[in-house]
C-alpha cells in the first residue's frame, strides 16, 4: 500500500484497523499510516483522543512502529 487510500481501499478495511472504528477514520493499515494518525492526531475531537492514542499504539506496536509524540503518549496515559 502506498500513502494513500482509495475509496474502494478503504472501504474494504475491517473495523479494527482504524483509530476510531465507529466514524471509520484514522486508518492505519501499515506502518505508513500509523505515522500520518500520529502526525493528524491533533485534529482528533478532543474527547475521542484518549481512544485514539491507545488504537495508535496498538496499531504501532502490531506494526513495529515507535510512537514519539509525547502528546500521543500522554492521551494514552503511558509515562515518560
Amino acid at each position: 500500500m502506498n500513502d494513500r487510500l482509495t475509496t474502494e481501499e478503504r472501504k474494504t478495511l475491517p473495523d479494527s484497523m482504524y483509530g476510531l472504528p465507529e466514524r471509520r477514520e484514522y486508518p492505519m493499515p501499515d506502518a505508513a499510516h500509523v505515522r500520518a494518525a500520529e502526525a493528524y492526531f491533533r485534529y482528533c475531537p478532543e474527547d475521542l483522543k484518549p481512544q485514539l492514542a491507545r488504537a495508535i499504539l496498538a496499531r504501532a506496536r502490531a506494526c513495529g512502529v515507535d510512537v514519539e509524540s509525547p502528546t500521543v503518549l500522554a492521551y494514552a496515559g503511558v509515562k515518560s
